[in-house]
C-alpha cells in the first residue's frame, strides 16, 4: 500500500507540481495505460476515468504532510495544486531508494498539457478497444459540454501514438 503512495510522491517529484484534481486523475490514468507502474483502479465518471483510490491516497498524503495541497478560488470553483513536501521527499527516499521506475519525460509531457486535453486523451484511451468512429461518437455524446472537434480527437489519437512510440 505505501509503495503506491510512494509512486504518487515520485510523480510529484518528477513534475514539480500538478495543477488540478482532474488533471492529476488523468495524468495517472494515462501514465498507467502507457505501462507506468500505477495500480489504482479507474472507472468512467463525469470527467472521464476516475479513481476513488487515487483521491483517498492524495488525501492521506496531505494529512501526513507528504504533499502540499493548496487551493485558490477561480471564478466559481477552487483550483488545487499538488507538490511534494520535504517530509514527502524523505518518505519517498526511504520507501523507494532505487526510485519508482517512472518515465520522467512522459510525466513532464503529460503535465505540460491542459486538463481539458488530458480529459479527451484519457477518454479515448478508456474506449480504445472500439473502432475510432465509435470512440468519436462516444466522445461527442459523453463530452458534449466540452465541444471537442474532429481535429481535437485526431490530435488526441496522434498524441497517444507519439507517446506509445517513445
Amino acid at each position: 500500500m505505501l509503495q503506491e503512495h510512494a509512486k504518487l510522491l515520485a510523480l510529484l517529484k518528477e513534475t514539480d507540481e500538478v495543477t488540478g484534481r482532474k488533471k492529476l486523475q488523468k495524468l495517472v490514468y494515462i501514465a498507467k495505460r502507457l505501462k507506468q507502474p500505477f495500480q489504482e483502479k479507474f472507472q468512467f465518471h463525469m470527467y472521464g476515468p476516475y479513481s476513488e483510490e487515487l483521491t483517498l491516497q492524495m488525501e492521506e498524503m496531505a494529512q501526513a504532510s507528504f504533499i502540499q495541497e493548496t487551493h485558490e478560488q477561480k471564478g466559481g470553483y477552487y483550483q488545487y495544486r499538488y507538490s511534494l513536501t520535504p517530509a514527502g521527499e524523505e518518505f519517498l527516499d526511504a520507501a523507494m531508494p532505487e526510485g519508482a521506475g517512472l518515465d520522467a519525460e512522459l510525466l513532464e509531457t503529460l503535465n505540460e498539457r491542459s486538463a481539458k486535453f488530458l480529459e479527451l486523451v484519457s477518454t479515448v484511451l478508456y474506449f480504445d478497444q472500439l473502432p475510432k468512429e465509435e470512440v468519436k461518437a462516444k466522445v461527442y455524446k459523453l463530452k458534449a459540454r466540452q465541444n471537442y472537434s474532429d481535429e481535437d480527437i485526431d490530435e488526441a489519437y496522434a498524441f497517444i501514438d507519439a507517446l506509445r512510440k517513445r
